[in-house]
């Protein structure tokens, strides 16, 4: 993976970078740390949709208590 030859600020691009061209020209940016924030996002997806009633909870429901 090429590495940017200047001090990263805010996303900026320099023209003389050969990572910004590679960004520039369509390169996928570098994606870090996105396995526990899928698994979180995918988390709270499954407590919101959860229904109480229609999987027969008691009077204290433990969804996503885990």
């Amino acid at each position: 993976m090429t590495q940017h030859t200047h001090v990263l600020v805010f996303g900026r691009r320099e023209a003389d970078c050969p990572r910004c061209a590679e960004l520039d020209a369509g390169a996928p940016p570098v994606r870090w740390s996105t396995r526990k924030r899928d698994a979180d996002a995918q988390r709270r997806r499954e407590i919101a949709a959860h229904d109480c009633q229609q999987a027969g909870c008691g009077p204290v429901c433990t969804h996503g208590d885990w």
